[in-house]
């Protein structure tokens, strides 16, 4: 495939890799130009090129920037893209570095906010993994203990080419529902960045309450916050132990 990623923080960068590795032709962009990208370019195999030319002839474009930077695309950047190249998001929100986003707050799934600002349709998928996860977690298509990630969006087609995507980074994935459902892979939910394999995270699923998920995301939050991003394998423990002990009732 053709992919095109808008970011290249953790989640966009290995994304870059493991695309690359799986034999994709992929371009990526972000904001500070192709310069800063020379050295990911030179490491995967990818092309840096520029935000407008990222989006240009490919059959996937995955979004992987802080949630507040989908402002950027909300003023026409993806009109002239054709309607069947699939749009992954990968974004979630936190608050301390987003702002408050009052329909967010008030209830409006991560993603159906973001395909409203940018006007066009995305998939969930690859927001609930820890970038370490990520990196590290990643196993053979025929492994029984692979990890499995949720994904949801409103189309079955472009669902299967994510699910592909998600394949071939070392992953199953799991599709449970709408764009509407997606609340269900937030910041805060059982399944969000507890390294699940596939029967666990269905029944993690079933279990996610969204009343709780802003004080379960602010408590995930302050932990790696103050343990940083290289303990991720204990924040993966304590995430799952937040969830089992709120659902133990």
């Amino acid at each position: 495939m053709r992919i095109g990623v808008i970011g290249a923080g953790e989640i966009g960068g290995t994304l870059v890799r493991h695309y690359t590795k799986a034999g994709h032709r992929v371009k990526m962009a972000n904001a500070s130009g192709p310069a800063n990208l020379k050295i990911l370019a030179e490491e995967s195999g990818a092309t840096a090129v520029t935000l407008p030319d990222v989006i240009r002839d490919v059959d996937v474009v995955v979004v992987s920037i802080p949630l507040i930077g989908v402002l950027n695309f909300a003023h026409g950047f993806f009109e002239k893209m054709p309607p069947d190249v699939v749009i992954i998001d990968t974004c979630n929100y936190y608050p301390i570095r987003d702002g408050i986003i009052t329909d967010i707050e008030g209830g409006m799934p991560e993603s159906v906010w973001v395909s409203a600002k940018i006007q066009r349709p995305v998939i969930k998928v690859y927001n609930s993994i820890f970038y370490g996860s990520l990196v590290h977690s990643g196993l053979p298509h025929n492994n029984a203990s692979r990890l499995a990630l949720p994904i949801a969006g409103d189309d079955e087609r472009s669902k299967e080419v994510a699910t592909i995507l998600v394949d071939n980074s070392g992953f199953t994935a799991f599709d449970y529902g709408t764009l509407g459902d997606s609340w269900k892979q937030q910041p805060g939910s059982p399944v969000y960045c507890t390294d699940l394999n596939l029967n666990q995270l269905k029944k993690s699923l079933g279990k996610a309450r969204k009343e709780l998920l802003p004080e379960r995301r602010e408590l995930g939050l302050k932990y790696i916050l103050k343990h940083g991003p290289e303990q991720w394998r204990e924040t993966v423990h304590y995430n799952r132990n937040i969830y089992e002990s709120d659902l133990s009732d």
